[in-house]
């Protein structure tokens, strides 16, 4: 069944590909020129952060994109044959314009207008490659309109017009592409380009309507009901309110109604960005989110007018959340994204992440942003989240192919289908208890774990069992060897008390005791890919058993006052 909607997925994403190329060529450019817009009608906000240094370092050709420092050693960025895809991706998305902006002088306003200029004539008149994917000249387009005003700041009239008419191609470009993209969030990004193009520049009035009623349709599509994005993936949530917060004010500013999917979409979303977000604030590391800035979330939620607590279930999603007091427990209880949106899906069902205060303690690996795709596969396996394996196996399966990657990248194309989750909440505790079928396959067993928060947030108690596909059917005589895996985060400290059980310690005192009746834990080396800085290595507590001897374990994190303990390892 998976291997058929994969080959599916690549037909259809093949032929997209094969319209996408005839789009492109001589035979459809003449469509892409017409008339060229008069003036930009306003320049709409930008929430991302910016950094007035970078334009500094961007003036003297040393270029700071997606993890990668490039010096052009005097040449146009625009023709160095750079390596690093992401990097090119995000040097011609221009996002990096917003760091002019913030330098806030006539130099940074010349340098962004030179760089611009030097776009026009290397890339503008020539439709191929990197700089005009479709997902690339989305954001293109959006960072054009949003610093406009740096760009165009003491420009000639040659420029100014060389500038709208550069700019009006890129949007006929995209509106033309829009027909061949898959429904993912590079098509939602292109949505919100065309409704920031039709806002900011002269258009008509039936121009605005169909980009607005196109954008409702994706919105509704891609933006679940409960706030997660399709591809639950919580940066995207961050992402594309980055995005649609500025549109919707841009509406305001223009006094035109926005379509209610926007306003909708909005009013879910920020509640579902407070719910992934752990109290120090950064967010949980799920199919395929890595490092957080935190002070990106909190430009954010800025714009959050109901600031209430978190929702604490996501069911839309497909995830749990626990919390009391100052501890947070957020879990993965869902089944994974359609196979077309779950490039970055990981195989972590069950997983789940621990807090306390400012501290993460229990992490998953996350992903390193930046880094060499080639760990990616790593990160989205089972071992990399704090959950359960049988025999070393994934509860997923990814497609890891060089010929299909150009179409369709890394999909995951087994995992768990049927996922049964209930909350236990009750006085003075959170809780829940989900399974899922994703090892049922191929060793006949279902993965049951329950999660209690008690004790005023000062206990998780948690429970791992493994269960017979039918209540009559007897264990098999193979061997199911279960390692359940719990990650600590980098800044942790790993200690024994007294009485021989595992402590982890935060700086500041905040420590929690892990305990096991059925299993003895294990130490082993781990590591934890969402750092800032990249990867570190960091340590992982494992519970390691045979299903058929010990169908079920039950363990405890209980919050302690550090007193006779001498450190491990």
């Amino acid at each position: 069944m998976n291997t058929t909607r994969l080959w599916a997925l690549v037909a259809r994403e093949f032929w997209r590909k094969a319209r996408r190329n005839l789009r492109a060529g001589p035979a459809y450019r003449w469509r892409y020129s017409g008339r060229t817009p008069e003036r930009v009608l306003i320049a709409p906000p930008d929430l991302r952060l910016a950094d007035p240094q970078i334009a500094t370092e961007i003036y003297y050709g040393r270029f700071p994109l997606s993890g990668r420092l490039v010096e052009t050693g005097g040449e146009s960025p625009f023709r160095i044959s750079a390596s690093h895809e992401g990097w090119q991706r995000s040097l011609h998305g221009f996002r990096w314009l917003r760091h002019m902006r913030a330098a806030s002088s006539e130099l940074a306003s010349a340098n962004a207008r030179v760089l611009v200029k030097d776009w026009i004539a290397i890339h503008g008149s020539h439709i191929a490659g990197i700089a005009w994917d479709p997902g690339v000249t989305a954001k293109r387009i959006i960072a054009w309109l949003q610093h406009s005003s740096v760009v165009l700041q003491g420009a000639d009239l040659p420029f100014y017009r060389a500038f709208l008419k550069s700019l009006a191609m890129q949007i006929r470009y995209l509106r033309s592409m829009t027909r061949e993209m898959p429904h993912g969030k590079d098509l939602l990004r292109a949505r919100i380009a065309l409704a920031f193009a039709a806002l900011s520049l002269p258009a008509p009035p039936s121009a605005l309507r169909s980009a607005s009623r196109s954008l409702a349709e994706e919105l509704d599509r891609q933006i679940l009901p409960d706030g997660g994005h399709i591809s639950r993936n919580p940066l995207m949530v961050l992402e594309f309110l980055a995005d649609i917060l500025p549109l919707r004010q841009t509406y305001a500013n223009q006094a035109e109604q926005p379509p209610a999917a926007l306003m909708g979409a909005v009013d879910r979303m920020l509640p579902a960005l407070r719910f992934f977000r752990h109290q120090e604030g950064s967010l949980a590391c799920f199919n395929g989110m890595g490092a957080t800035i935190q002070d990106r979330i909190a430009a954010i939620l800025r714009h959050d007018d109901t600031a209430g607590a978190p929702l604490l279930h996501a069911p839309h999603s497909g995830y749990e959340r626990l919390s009391i007091g100052d501890v947070t427990v957020i879990a993965d209880t869902g089944a994974p994204p359609p196979l077309e949106v779950s490039g970055s899906a990981h195989a972590g069902c069950l997983s789940f992440e621990l807090s306390s205060g400012r501290h993460h303690f229990i992490v998953n690996a996350g992903v390193d942003t930046y880094g060499d795709p080639e760990f990616r596969p790593l990160a989205r396996a089972t071992a990399a989240h704090s959950t359960a394996t049988i025999n070393d196996n994934s509860s997923a399966r990814f497609r890891h192919s060089s010929r299909l990657s150009g179409l369709v990248g890394s999909p995951l194309i087994g995992g768990p289908q049927q996922i049964h989750c209930e909350r236990r909440d009750g006085q003075d505790r959170q809780g829940f208890i989900a399974r899922h079928d994703g090892y049922l396959p191929r060793f006949g067993l279902w993965h049951e774990r329950e999660l209690i928060l008690s004790n005023w947030g000062g206990t998780l108690f948690g429970r791992d069992s493994f269960l017979t596909d039918t209540p009559s059917r007897t264990r098999n005589d193979a061997q199911h060897l279960v390692t359940v895996r719990f990650h600590l985060h980098p800044d942790i400290n790993l200690f024994t008390d007294s009485g021989g059980h595992y402590v982890l310690a935060a700086d500041n005192g905040d420590a929690w005791m892990f305990s096991c009746a059925e299993v003895a834990p294990q130490v082993e080396e781990s590591i934890y890919f969402a750092g800032i800085a990249g990867p570190r290595i960091t340590r992982q507590l494992l519970l390691s058993f045979d299903a058929s001897e010990v169908p079920e374990i039950r363990w405890r994190l209980k919050r302690v006052r550090l007193a006779g303990a001498s450190r491990t390892r």
